[in-house]
């Protein structure tokens, strides 16, 4: 399956961020995996992992020239949200402006 461009997304915890693609699904990824990265490392400060933007063309999430998590890896491992979780962050996403 194609991933999806990225409608919204927001960090929801220290290693989690929610993300909604173009096709309206919601779904949750867990950065966790990449903190062994040396690249990633700086995503464990909270401050920083929830200072990201979309890219213009919605087709990653980027923090600094040096680090971004494309729409690719995004949506491959992505987690499923309950109904509970969308309605409870959805509201407060960062949106893409065009």
């Amino acid at each position: 399956m194609k991933p999806e461009p990225i409608v919204f997304a927001k960090a929801i915890d220290p290693r989690t961020l929610m993300v909604k693609f173009t096709n309206l699904e919601v779904k949750k990824y867990d950065i966790s995996k990449l903190l062994d990265n040396q690249m990633f490392a700086i995503l464990r400060n909270p401050g920083f992992f929830k200072n990201f933007t979309i890219e213009p063309g919605c087709y990653a999430l980027v923090w600094n020239d040096e680090i971004d998590i494309s729409e690719y890896e995004l949506w491959q491992n992505r987690m499923s949200c309950t109904d509970e979780e969308i309605d409870r962050y959805v509201e407060s996403i960062h949106q893409v402006v065009h």
